[in-house]
């Protein structure tokens, strides 16, 4: 029997979408079929054939990803409503401003520079200067240089929530349900959010592309706080022996050795 002409090769729907959509790639049209958004034919072979309403339903999905930054659940709630006939909802016109999004370490706990799309707004009512969250000693060997050695640290910054949604490009349901587990919080005291909350809030509309949403951000939420506890513990001798002695630095020295640890077996385990 002769092949469906009108059927397409997952490599044909590849580089039909490349123009349109730069960053996507063999695997992430599979982990898209992974997790139930697409459902091609399969050839006796056992190769994917891809239908034309196939590749439409591939598109509306990466155009809301890139556009309007939608989690994997939501999108599925639209297809299925398409599915049964319907038309999905409407969405917001597409932010005008959008973080650096090319840049490697605007990461959580590396954001460097999320104050350069956020509005100029500083504690001390000045430029808010480069970030470097995880201190210009992180991946240094031996962890030599920490914050305040070599380079002055970056001011705070202090956004308000509407610039908070501004700068990190979050919808205001997805930062009110970030905010409900605790992930993003304003500075102790305040209610304003300091550089941690958006780099935090980027890296979240970032990975919600990738099927990470809050319930994951919960778990790591939980996991950094234990760690907070016994590395809190383990230092307080230090703390109060570096108090007498002047020198006031140990805990953000120690904070910057465990970031560095963390990264490191990250990247290890992915590795493997």
């Amino acid at each position: 029997m002769a092949a469906n002409p009108t059927l397409r090769s997952i490599g044909q729907v590849l580089a039909s979408l490349k123009g349109d959509f730069p960053d996507i790639s063999i695997s992430k049209i599979r982990f898209l079929e992974s997790v139930g958004l697409l459902s091609p034919e399969r050839a006796p072979s056992g190769y994917r054939r891809y239908s034309e309403s196939d590749v439409e339903r591939l598109r509306y999905i990466l155009r809301v990803q890139k556009s309007h930054y939608l989690p994997l659940k939501v999108i599925r709630e639209h297809l299925e409503m398409m599915d049964r006939g319907l038309e999905p909802p409407r969405l917001d016109p597409i932010r005008p401003q959008q973080p650096a999004e090319d840049d490697p370490d605007l990461t959580l706990g590396v954001a460097k520079d999320p104050a350069a799309t956020a509005p100029d707004r500083t504690t001390t009512g000045s430029a808010a200067g480069p970030t470097d969250a995880a201190g210009p000693g992180a991946g240094q060997p031996g962890g030599q240089q920490t914050a305040g050695a070599g380079r002055q640290p970056s001011k705070p910054i202090r956004l308000s929530r509407a610039d908070l949604l501004q700068a990190s490009g979050l919808t205001d349901s997805a930062l009110t349900e970030l905010e409900s587990i605790q992930v993003v919080v304003p500075r102790r005291g305040t209610q304003y959010y300091g550089r941690e909350a958006l780099a935090i809030a980027v890296a979240a509309r970032r990975l919600a592309v990738y099927g990470i949403d809050s319930r994951h951000l919960r778990a790591f939420k939980l996991a950094a706080d234990r760690e907070i506890g016994l590395v809190e513990q383990a230092i307080a001798p230090h703390v109060r022996r570096g108090a007498r002695d002047g020198r006031g630095d140990v805990a953000a020295e120690v904070t910057q050795l465990v970031i560095g640890v963390h990264a490191a077996l990250i990247r290890t385990g992915m590795d493997h």
